[in-house]
């Protein structure tokens, strides 16, 4: 039969594993597929095909797809984007280079800058000038334009960045750049540095730019395939795209603005993090993502994550701000590091375990996938230990291979440190979660937060089996492990909203606020991303969201401040200075535990998003009636703490009924993960099917 039946699939390719998730009701039917590198679309047609076949529906009985990638990011991180012209005001054709003079390793002699996107042989420059304020200085010379499109040709150029100074003010000239570009040469993709990353500051706006126009051609292609070819499957139905910021759009506003999908992936799972914690009412949320190549980890306060409108990809130096592309769009903020089930270890000229970033991938995979792999991975430790089962990886799908395992980490690291086999698989877990727990004390320092009083949500094929060992260094008392874990961020990607974030940058002092100016901008802002999310709307309500990024004069820094409710119900008027001075410097007490006295406050950047209201489902309650399974498997796993072998019970998670009360050493099995129980935690079963566990104080 054909008939509509509420069904939602979602779709996040990862650097290992592809996910796909298909909602059917109230049922959920999951899998995970290797990704398939040179052609992304082939795994992600398998994996919808296995889902599909899990339900007994038709292609054509799908609503809605949500996809979610992290193929703009691997485009930035490989160099392996297109060939980019910038074209920019004369004078700052270095601007990319130069970046902001700030030495992030500020001792290092050495130091290593990203070597920028656009090589200075394509950075093109024409005479115009704009002054901050919008007022034309110097007009655009539409002659030397058209003088560089044979240029442009003859260097086999595919995509053209435009990045004028102050064009966040007035972006004419941009967009007469790309005019008089399409007449000459159609061919070629466009970015205009104002319409994807209208901010001041002109390193990191043309930075953007420069971004959005190496991925472009190639994510566009690949977005057009997918979706012909998913119309050639059956699926004709609204593909939606994830965003960085955690919303979802079509593919039109994806295409446009690729960059915006670099962090989409890791924002689903944010996502699906925050809607576990509205669900069980956990004020305090640490969403941890580990999969097979990175960990994600990210901070959720009352149902919502953190937020940015700048981040870093490519570092050069691993957890150091500054040596990476920044990127000035709306991101969920987190923690990404290279610490999955595929990274690999080594030893390093100290004769020390080293984990990552590099990560052995899909092709060929850890050494106990037996596709050719020789180099230990994270996944070969876990094998070792214990905490994986060799015969149902990944739903059975892959059998991974013991011998090989053994002889990667022997090999590698053993022999060079005298490690027995066992150590030296104990030595590399330690390693990935010493460094996974150093990221999230970090970040919560730097967020201003106590991360014991955090619960961890955990979830990606890797997290469940490293999840109770990462509370333990971090002195977390609890951890939620949700059903079918091991897709989470596919999962998130089914509760996102279909939203619209607009950012611009527009001067303003508090003691001198142009309120009339304001509200023209927030309007303009606020039909921009009207016109993006009421497409995928359908009909639903939405809410609008405003927030003023400020700072005191001379700080080199802002803070975000959401404006407060009063001003969401009318514009801004002459009483909106001191509602804003309150809300700022309510927000400066939290982060920094004071305010500075008579010094004027000024704001440097808007924000407006408009998303769709979804709902939170039902509150999940711990069951009533708690129980002790039976187990009638046992497996060898090793302790942490003692470096010993003990017995751990073994249980299948569909075998679990709501109540059921495990203590550890324990190992509960699903398809698309594991959850090792230590000995220090107990766990339980609530009512929706979640595995609490708790931290037992007197172990």
């Amino acid at each position: 039969m054909d008939k509509k039946t509420g069904t939602r699939l979602a779709i996040d390719i990862g650097g290992t594993f592809t996910d796909v998730a298909l909602e059917c009701g109230d049922k959920q039917f999951t899998t995970k597929t290797l990704t398939t590198k040179s052609h992304p679309e082939t795994a992600v047609l398998a994996g919808i095909e296995t889902v599909l076949t899990q339900a007994k529906i038709n292609p054509s009985q799908v609503e809605i797809i949500i996809y979610g990638t992290t193929l703009a990011t691997n485009l930035l991180i490989e160099r392996r984007g297109a060939s980019v012209a910038l074209v920019t005001t004369f004078g700052f054709r270095d601007v990319v280079e130069m970046r902001n003079e700030n030495r992030f390793e500020q001792y290092d002699i050495n130091i290593e800058l990203p070597t920028p996107l656009v090589p200075r042989s394509q950075r093109l420059v024409v005479s115009e000038r704009i002054a901050a304020d919008g007022r034309i200085l110097k007009p655009l010379d539409e002659d030397e334009v058209r003088a560089l499109i044979p240029h442009l040709l003859e260097k086999e150029i595919q995509s053209v960045a435009v990045g004028f100074l102050h064009s966040y003010r007035n972006n004419s000239h941009e967009q007469r750049v790309r005019e008089i570009i399409f007449a000459e040469a159609p061919e070629l993709e466009v970015t205009l540095s104002s319409e994807v990353s209208p901010e001041m500051r002109e390193f990191e706006r043309i930075s953007t730019a420069c971004a959005n126009a190496y991925v472009q051609p190639l994510m566009s292609r690949h977005i057009r395939s997918l979706a012909s070819q998913l119309r050639t499957q059956g699926l004709d139905c609204p593909l939606f795209l994830m965003l960085s910021g955690g919303g979802i759009t079509t593919p039109e506003t994806a295409i446009r603005f690729p960059v915006r999908l670099v962090e989409s992936g890791p924002a689903g799972g944010a996502i699906f993090s925050s809607f576990i914690a509205r669900q069980l009412g956990l004020s305090r949320v640490l969403s941890y993502d580990m999969g097979g190549t990175t960990a994600k980890i990210c901070l959720i306060d009352d149902g919502q994550p953190h937020t940015s409108r700048t981040f870093e990809v490519a570092r050069e130096y691993r957890f150091l701000k500054g040596s990476g592309i920044p990127i000035n769009i709306p991101v969920i903020e987190m923690v990404e590091i290279g610490a999955g089930g595929g990274s690999i270890a080594d030893v390093d000229t100290m004769n020390r375990i080293r984990v990552g970033p590099e990560s052995a991938g899909s092709e060929p995979g850890p050494a106990s996938y037996d596709l050719g792999g020789v180099a230990p991975t994270v996944t070969d430790a876990d094998l070792l230990l214990g905490r994986l089962n060799p015969e149902n990886f990944a739903g059975g799908s892959i059998r991974l291979n013991v011998e090989n395992a053994s002889k990667a980490l022997d090999s590698s690291i053993g022999s060079k440190l005298g490690f027995s086999t066992s150590n030296t698989a104990l030595g590399v877990s330690e390693i990935v979660d010493e460094n996974m727990s150093n990221a999230a004390r970090v970040h919560a320092i730097e967020s201003g937060v106590d991360i014991e009083t955090y619960t961890i949500v955990a979830f990606g094929g890797a997290a469940p089996i490293h999840a109770a060992r990462l509370a333990e260094k971090l002195n977390i008392q609890k951890i939620v492990i949700p059903p079918n874990a091991g897709v989470g961020s596919a999962l998130g990607f089914l509760q996102a909203p279909v939203s619209y974030e607009v950012i611009r940058s527009y001067y303003q002092r508090l003691d001198d606020l142009d309120y009339h100016g304001i509200n023209q901008l927030l309007n303009s802002m606020r039909k921009e991303a009207t016109d993006v999310v009421e497409p995928g709307a359908q009909g639903q309500k939405t809410k609008e969201i405003r927030t003023a990024f400020m700072r005191y004069i001379g700080q080199g820094h802002e803070v975000s401040v959401e404006i407060p409710v009063k001003l969401e119900e009318a514009e801004l008027d002459s009483q909106s200075a001191d509602r804003l001075t309150i809300a700022f410097e309510t927000e400066y007490t939290r982060l920094y535990g004071r305010t500075i006295p008579s010094l004027e406050i000024e704001i440097l950047t808007w924000s407006l998003q408009i998303s769709t209201q979804g709902s939170d489902g039902l509150a999940v309650k711990m069951s009533a009636h708690a129980y002790a399974p039976d187990s009638k498997e046992f497996r060898k796993l090793m302790d942490a703490e003692s470096g010993e072998f003990n017995d751990a019970a073994v249980y299948d998670r569909l075998s679990l009924a709501p109540g059921a009360k495990i203590e550890g050493p324990a190992i509960i099995t699903e398809s698309d993960t594991a959850t090792v129980i230590t000995q220090r935690f107990e766990g339980q079963v609530t009512d929706g099917g979640y595995m609490v566990l708790e931290r037992i104080n007197s172990r």
